[in-house]
């Protein structure tokens, strides 16, 4: 009984935290808490990190009648990194807010199959429903989308840039999602996938329990429908969003606070 005072330690905490419902930047303590792979961004590169998501927004005419999370990946492969914000409409200014960042990996082409992760605003809806993953060894001999149990977030077919060949452009199914904890995660920080976007477990783990990208599974659930793939331990945030932003910020250098793995 006692293996279980700090799981139900942290419940209690987190219940706390969310139970604040005017303040969306109380997961920022949750976030360096829960959150084993985290980025130290500077406060300038904060604010400019929330100019140029504000900017990929306008240029989408992205409609908000409501404050929730949003995540801004940044692509170039002098950052792979991976930002959560929380969007306060209720603010006059300074209305996107830092939660936290981690390290990410995006599409490295170069051979078939691989593609360049696709620049844009992509909403996670019903319409591709998410799995999780089922922990089993791939023919590497890893596990492509993380532990059993690793949430995957389907943001259904887009349009994305082939990375082999003479390029063009084809469709290609993009997922959010862990990745083998003792193989690949080390490699977070550098474009090393096919295009998806993977992130760390604890982030994985993170998003899924505070439901950051649930506001059509919670508007599904309000109307009575059951959704297996919901962890039974989650702890909804009161602003659940559904936005996936991803841009590139044309650094042509490695900030000091996105340090390269080491692994070429």
């Amino acid at each position: 009984m006692k293996k279980a005072l700090p799981f139900i330690a942290l419940l209690l905490a987190t219940s706390a935290i969310l139970s604040k419902a005017d303040d969306g930047t109380t997961l920022a303590s949750a976030f360096q808490t829960e959150v084993d792979r985290r980025l130290d961004i500077p406060q300038p590169d904060q604010v400019r990190y929330a100019q140029m998501l504000e900017g990929a927004l306008a240029a989408t005419d992205t409609p908000f009648q409501r404050s929730q999370y949003i995540l801004v990946l940044d692509r170039n492969p002098n950052v792979q990194a991976i930002f959560v914000y929380w969007l306060d409409i209720q603010a006059a200014d300074d209305h996107l807010h830092f939660i936290g960042a981690s390290p990410a990996s995006t599409g490295k082409p170069g051979r078939r199959g691989y593609f360049v992760t696709p620049l844009g605003v992509f909403a996670h809806t019903l319409l591709n429903r998410d799995f999780r993953a089922e922990g089993t060894l791939n023919k590497l001999g890893v596990r492509g989308y993380g532990r059993k149990g690793m949430r995957v977030f389907d943001f259904g077919w887009v349009q994305g840039e082939r990375g082999w060949g003479g390029g063009g452009v084809n469709e290609m199914r993009l997922l959010l999602h862990a990745t083998d904890p003792v193989y690949l995660e080390q490699y977070l920080g550098t474009p090393w996938s096919k295009g998806c976007i993977r992130i760390p477990e604890t982030l994985n783990t993170f998003i899924d329990r505070y439901g950051l990208l649930d506001a059509d599974y919670e508007q599904a659930l309000a109307s009575g429908k059951k959704l297996w793939v919901l962890r039974p331990d989650r702890t909804p945030t009161p602003w659940p969003g559904r936005y996936l932003v991803i841009i590139d910020s044309g650094s042509a250098e490695r900030p000091t606070w996105s340090p390269s793995p080491g692994i070429k």
